[in-house]
């Protein structure tokens, strides 16, 4: 069972996904809050898996408890829900150290398939996303292409860098590359270092931005 956290300031928002939640066998809503503050109060006496978030909220908003999320709960996944599709939202919301972005116009079975795969250390965005990331990034590549020069990479380490981008899980790529979880776990962790990527959700960002492998 997958244990989540609500934060929306719109109850109507919050009860919404609460009705839907109950009739999941896979997923748990386990609280509620209506702005990061809010939230961060509540998570001293709760443990969610996942914490699914607004990101335009007042006191502090998503991009905010995102930052500090990381630091005061890094076991803890976050993944937006909002309404706020602006490229410079979706990358500093990423660069704070969520796993995650959806629009709220996304479907019922859209949100349970990103909550799944951001709950197994995936990460998950929006068809619509993706598009707003790549068109923002098209207008940076000469810088880009400057940067990516700096970081160099081990035939091993862009294996499984192509592999994460595929979506393979660390199972799965310790299986496609006959090695064990520890070793495919290393090399991510020296992929987030030589990237300065906080997780893998800001790795495929630089990745993207700088076209560091062919696609």
């Amino acid at each position: 069972m997958i244990k989540i956290f609500l934060v929306d300031d719109h109850e109507m928002i919050r009860e919404g996904l609460k009705t839907y939640f109950e009739k999941s066998s896979e997923i748990e809503c386990i609280g509620e809050a209506e702005n990061g503050v809010d939230c961060l109060e509540k998570l001293k006496s709760s443990q969610p898996d996942i914490v699914v978030t607004d990101l335009n909220m007042p006191e502090m908003d998503g991009i905010e408890l995102a930052k500090q999320m990381s630091s005061l709960h890094p076991e803890v996944k976050v993944l937006g829900l909002t309404m706020m599709d602006d490229h410079r939202h979706v990358k500093q919301f990423l660069a704070e150290g969520a796993s995650g972005y959806l629009l709220k116009d996304c479907k019922q079975e859209e949100l349970l398939m990103a909550i799944k795969t951001v709950s197994t250390g995936g990460t998950y965005f929006s068809p619509k996303v993706t598009e707003i990331i790549i068109n923002s990034i098209q207008k940076t590549k000469p810088h880009a292409k400057r940067m990516v020069n700096e970081v160099k990479l081990s035939k091993r380490e862009k294996e499984v860098l192509e592999l994460i981008l595929k979506e393979y899980s660390n199972t799965e790529i310790a299986e496609a590359l006959f090695v064990s979880m520890k070793t495919v776990e290393a090399h991510k962790r020296n992929l987030l270092v030589k990237t300065g990527s906080k997780n893998i959700a800001g790795l495929i960002l630089y990745v993207i931005g700088t076209n560091l492998i062919d696609f």
